[in-house]
C-alpha cells in the first residue's frame, strides 16, 4: 500500500521531520518532473533582465529559482542549482569556473531553507533574499569573482567589489518587493495543484512589513560598510598582481625610493612591493615597501638578470637577497593617489 505524502509546514528547518520530506521529494515523480522544469525555466530567464537604469537591471532567474526551492525544498535544490548553473554556461558560452556553482547552490538552499513547507509571509521572503544578497552574493561571491579573474582571466578584480557590492545592497529592497508579489501570485496556483500546502494566503505588505524592510535595508548597509572598510584594511592589492603589475609597481616604488633618499647614491635599487592596501571611500594606496641595493658584481655572475629581479615578489626577491646578490637597506612606506600618481608621502621605517 502507498504510503501518503505528508503536507506538514514547519515553522524552522531545524526539525528531523523536515528533512525527511525533503529527502523524500527526490522519489516523487510529480517533483521531478517539476524540477526539470524549474531547472530549464532557471535557465531560460538567465538571459531575461529587467532594466531599471543604465547597467542596472534585475535578473530574473532568481524568481525562478525561489519558486523551484519553496516547492521541492533544500535536498532537491542543491541537485537543481548545480545543473542549470552548468547548462547555463554552456548556453551563454562563457568559460565554465566549477567554484561559481557554490552560490547558485547556497542561493537555493537558502531559499529553500525560508520557504519549503513554511507559512509564507512578507517577513520570510524578505529574509531569505537578504541572506542571499548579503551572505552569497557579498561574502561568498566577491571573493569568488576576484579568484576568477585573476585565474582564468589573468586580471586584477578588486576594482569590481564596491559596484558589485552596492548593486546588491541597494537591489535588495526592489527584489524582496518583486519577489513577494510574484510568489503571492503562483502560491494559490502551486496550492491548487497539491505542489505546496500553504493555505492561508499571507503574502501581503502592511506598515509593519515596511517597516522591516527598511530595518533590514538600514542593517545591511551598516553590515555592508563595516565589510568593505574591513576588506580594505585587511587585503593586500599585490595578492592579486599579475606578472606585468608587479613590474609596473616595483619600478615605480624603486622610483619613488631614490627620489627620497641620498643613501646608496648612484647604486642600483631594488624595490618590492610587500603589502598595497587601498583606503575605503578614498583614492590613497598605502604601500610598503622593502628595498634592496643591488651588487653589480654579484649579479654578473647570477642566472637572472636586473628586469627578472625587478619584476619578483616579496618570497622570491628575499630568496635573490639570501643568495648574496642584492642586500636589503631600507623599507618604506609610501601613499599615493591611485588618481593623479602623486606622491603624498614617503616615510623609511628601517
Amino acid at each position: 500500500m502507498r504510503k501518503e505524502k505528508s503536507t506538514a509546514l514547519y515553522p524552522h528547518p531545524f526539525s528531523r521531520a523536515y528533512w525527511r520530506d525533503a529527502a523524500a521529494e527526490m522519489k516523487d515523480t510529480r517533483m521531478l518532473v517539476f524540477a526539470a522544469l524549474m531547472i530549464a525555466l532557471r535557465v531560460a530567464l538567465k538571459f531575461v533582465a529587467i532594466p531599471l537604469a543604465p547597467n542596472l537591471k534585475i535578473n530574473t532567474a532568481f524568481l525562478a529559482n525561489a519558486m523551484g526551492a519553496m516547492v521541492f525544498g533544500p535536498v532537491m535544490s542543491i541537485f537543481a542549482a548545480a545543473v542549470s548553473d552548468f547548462l547555463g554556461v554552456l548556453l551563454m558560452g562563457d568559460t565554465y569556473f566549477p567554484p561559481f556553482v557554490l552560490t547558485e547552490i547556497a542561493g537555493s538552499l537558502i531559499f529553500a531553507l525560508f520557504l519549503y513547507r513554511a507559512r509564507l509571509t512578507p517577513t520570510r521572503v524578505m529574509l531569505s533574499r537578504f541572506c542571499i544578497c548579503f551572505f552569497v552574493n557579498v561574502l561568498l561571491q566577491t571573493p569568488l569573482m576576484m579568484l576568477y579573474y585573476k585565474i582564468v582571466l589573468g586580471k586584477t578584480g578588486y576594482v569590481l567589489t564596491i559596484p558589485h557590492i552596492l548593486k546588491n545592497l541597494f537591489m535588495f529592497p526592489v527584489e524582496s518587493v518583486l519577489l513577494t508579489l510574484f510568489l503571492k501570485m503562483v502560491l494559490p496556483i502551486s496550492t491548487r495543484a497539491g505542489l505546496t500546502y500553504d493555505k492561508e494566503k499571507a503574502l501581503h505588505f502592511e506598515k509593519k512589513q515596511v517597516m522591516q524592510l527598511v530595518g533590514l535595508f538600514l542593517v545591511g548597509t551598516v553590515c555592508v560598510f563595516a565589510y568593505l572598510n574591513y576588506y580594505y584594511r585587511t587585503t593586500s592589492l599585490s595578492a592579486s598582481y599579475t606578472a606585468e603589475e608587479r613590474y609596473e609597481h616595483n619600478c615605480r616604488m624603486a622610483e619613488i625610493v631614490d627620489e627620497n633618499t641620498e643613501e646608496h647614491e648612484g647604486e642600483t635599487l631594488v624595490a618590492t612591493v610587500e603589502s598595497a592596501y587601498k583606503k575605503f571611500l578614498g583614492h590613497e594606496i598605502t604601500y610598503n615597501v622593502a628595498v634592496y641595493a643591488v651588487d653589480e658584481e654579484a649579479l654578473a655572475g647570477y642566472d637572472k638578470d636586473l628586469e627578472a629581479i625587478r619584476g619578483m615578489s616579496k618570497s622570491k626577491a628575499k630568496a635573490v637577497a639570501e643568495d648574496g646578490v642584492m642586500e636589503r637597506f631600507t623599507g618604506a612606506t609610501i601613499v599615493v593617489n591611485e588618481n593623479t600618481g602623486e606622491v603624498l608621502s614617503c616615510e623609511f621605517t628601517d
